[in-house]
Formats: structure tokens, C-alpha cells, sequence
């Protein structure tokens, strides 16, 4: 579950990470009267007024605009409130900004010039620890950085059964270059952030960047936070922080229902009970010449009403030339889930244009497969992986 930057920093400062303060606006007049807050509380005189999207890349498509009084924040406010913003990670046609972070102004004058660095906190799945990214090349694209200069990323990995221990968090404040007041703020901002990350059940952590301010704090001045789904039970109140404006409608209705789907851009629509059969029919539809057009897994009750929800879902993308559904029937019989599928093309009637091949294997699949062939319906069964993908290349080509 994504969050917006305003919403990561909150859960940041509830560890105790030190953030770029700042306020959420969703009018130029509410975005004045958060600078007007700001300037009070904090003395800033100039604002950053940051687009809330769920993408990076905000700057570079104008989402990211400096205000040195109140009349150009109104002005800034209300040219990026509204605006459909196109940037690296949004889709073509961009996403609309409903709202936009009012934030202080932490570059300010001082003893020493500010530094940018880039940190992350994620699981390295190879080795089954945390790890620690971070550069001294902050503000920019990590993947630039890390083609062009890689020695200039490093890596701290942690044992989640031990944690992060005290010399790691020196160790990353030494590599940047701190010393004094900023070494010893950045070994207590590497320990709040990694706390932030366990105590949030967090999957990414992008802090891009980690300031160094010129009286030598360390301040979060971004905040891209996704937390894990399978764990919201135990921190239900994070929960309230999804903005499903900003997700996928179709990813959002399968979710209402139960339903495991992931939008893709392929032609070929894809039902499968398993994620791991899932994972290998999408196999099956590149091996075949076509592009999975999604993810859906209808779980171990592929009853009619489930797939008959699970081809209202598919159909809604138009990219779709065939639909393929891949059954095991180790829990569900397979004969239920052919009469389900029958029950649920009849109800469905003209709205199935394309062809559908339905691979069912396991208990009763060759009743099963008598089911589907006696139907009448324009429905193709097959019992052999490759059989399936043959079908499938008929179906596209």
C-alpha cells in the first residue's frame, strides 16, 4: 500500500525521524493559510509546494515549485492543484494532483553549505535480511547513480533477529562523509528510520533526499512509503491513510471482493486458482506469442458467482483478445468449476467477446472437460499445458 509523502512523513515522525515539516492543502487558499501556520511555527519565509501523487519524479514534471512569499505560494498552489501531472513512474496520460504538501524551507543559510544523500530501507530478498541503500549522491535517480557511478552506493545489510546494531548506523554516518554534529545526528536518524521501518511493517523506505542542513541536522526532506498489505491487521489505523483515488479501479473493486488481481498491459487475460500457477500460466502466455493482461487468482472457491466477478474484471480492459483459465482441482472439484464457468458465460451473455480456453486439471477434470465441451459455448477446453498454449496462439494470432 502506497502512501502520499505528507502521510510517510507522519509515520516517520511517529518514530522519531526528523522531517521536513510541512502541511497538506487542497485549495491555493488553504495552501496560504498552511504557509501563514508555517511561518509562525517554524519562521520559514519561503515554502515548498509539492505535488501529492503517488509518483516520483514530481520535480521534473512540475510538481515541485519554491514560493518566496504568500502571493507566489497562492500562485503555485493553484497552477499544481488540479494539474494532471506527467512524470517518469506515472501512466502516459499522467494523474490528476488533488492536493499538494505546503513544506518549510530547510535549505537556508548557515555555517556550511547543505548536502543531499539518498537512503532506502528494504528486504533483500536473496539473502533474506534488511538492507540499507544509501549514497552520497542524493536529489538524483539512484538507477542513474548506480550505472554511472556504483561505487558510489552502498549497501548495510541487518539481521532481522538481531536488528540494527549501533556500529552499523556509524558506519553509514562515516561512508557519507559526516563528521561532528552531523555524524552523530545521522547515526541517530539511521536507527529511527530502521525503527520506523520494522515498528510500520513497511516493504520500501525511499528517503530521496536526506538533507544535511547548513547547521549540520539530518532532516527526511522526502518521504516515499509502501507498507505491506498482509499486515495491516496488526496496525489497522494504517488503513485510513489509502487514498484509492490513486490506485488501479479495477485492482480496488477485485480487492472489495476478494479477489487477487494485478493489472499488467498484455492481451491475454489470465483466471488461475494459486498464485504459483498464476505465476507459471503467465509463463505459459509468453511461451505462447501474447502478454499476460493481468493477475488473478480466485483462490481455492472458483464458484460461479467468483468467476463470473472474475470475468466482469478482465473484460473491463480492452486489450484483451482471449481469456485463459488454468485450474487446478486439488481443494475445489473441477466439475464445480466448469459449471461455474457455463452458469457465469450465460449470464454474462454478449458482454464475452473473445475466445476462452479453460485448462482443468485434478478431481473430476474429465468430467469436467465433458462439461465444457457439451455447453455449446464458444469456450475451448484443454487438459495439456501445451495444449492450453496452442489454443492461446490460435486465439491471438
Amino acid at each position: 500500500m502506497n502512501l502520499h509523502e505528507y502521510q510517510g512523513k507522519e509515520v516517520l515522525a511517529g518514530f522519531g525521524v526528523t522531517i521536513q515539516r510541512g502541511i497538506v492543502a487542497k485549495t491555493a487558499a488553504e495552501a496560504v493559510a498552511a504557509g501563514k501556520k508555517l511561518t509562525e511555527t517554524t519562521g520559514t519565509e519561503w515554502h515548498i509546494v509539492k505535488a501529492q501523487i503517488h509518483a516520483g519524479g514530481r520535480g521534473k514534471g512540475g510538481g515541485v515549485k519554491l514560493a518566496k512569499n504568500l502571493d507566489e505560494l497562492e500562485t503555485v498552489a493553484d497552477a499544481i492543484i488540479g494539474m494532471q501531472l506527467i512524470t517518469p513512474q506515472t501512466p502516459p496520460e499522467g494523474k490528476k494532483v488533488n492536493q499538494v504538501l505546503v513544506a518549510e524551507d530547510v535549505y537556508y543559510p548557515g555555517a556550511s553549505e547543505p548536502s543531499e544523500f539518498y537512503m532506502s530501507i528494504l528486504l533483500n530478498r536473496g539473502t533474506g535480511k534488511n538492507m540499507i541503500m544509501y549514497s552520497t549522491e542524493g536529489g538524483m535517480d539512484i538507477e542513474a547513480v548506480a550505472e554511472a557511478t556504483p561505487h558510489l552506493i552502498f549497501t548495510e545489510e541487518i539481521d532481522p533477529a538481531l536488528g540494527l546494531m549501533s556500529f552499523q548506523a556509524r558506519k553509514v554516518a562515516f561512508n557519507l562523509g559526516l563528521s561532528g554534529a552531523a555524524f552523530k545526528d545521522m547515526t541517530k536518524f539511521v536507527s529511527a528510520l530502521y525503527k520506523a521501518y520494522v515498528g510500520s511493517d513497511a516493504s520500501l523506505f525511499e528517503i530521496n533526499p536526506v538533507l544535511k542542513t547548513s547547521d549540520d541536522r539530518i532532516i527526511a526532506v522526502d518521504a516515499k512509503v509502501t507498507l505491506d498489505d498482509n499486515s495491516l491487521f496488526r496496525n489497522p489505523d494504517f488503513e485510513a491513510l489509502r487514498d484509492l483515488s490513486e490506485e488501479n479501479p479495477v485492482e480496488v473493486e477485485a480487492r472489495s471482493v476478494g479477489l487477487n488481481y494485478v493489472d499488467l498491459e498484455g492481451n491475454v487475460g489470465c483466471m488461475v486458482n494459486g498464485a504459483g500457477l498464476a505465476m507459471a500460466t503467465m509463463d505459459l502466455i509468453k511461451q505462447a506469442g501474447g502478454d499476460p493482461a493481468n493477475f488473478l487468482d480466485v483462490g481455492g472457491t472458483a464458484d460461479a458467482a467468483r468467476v463470473e466477478t472474475a470475468f466482469r474484471l478482465i473484460l473491463k480492459d480492452p486489450a484483451v483478445k482471449a481469456i485463459l483459465i488454468n485450474i487446478f482441482g486439488g481443494i475445489v472439484r473441477c466439475d464445480r468449476v466448469a459449471q461455474g464457468i457455463v452458469d457465469a458465460y450465460k449470464n454474462l451473455g454478449d458482454a464475452i467477446q473473445v475466445p476462452i480456453i479453460v485448462r482443468l486439471q485434478g478431481t473430476n477434470a474429465d468430467i469436467a472437460k465433458e462439461l465444457i465441451d457439451s455447453s455449446g459455448l464458444n469456450v475451448l477446453s484443454a487438459t495439456a499445458f501445451q495444449e492450453a498454449a496452442d489454443k492461446v496462439q490460435e486465439a491471438i494470432s
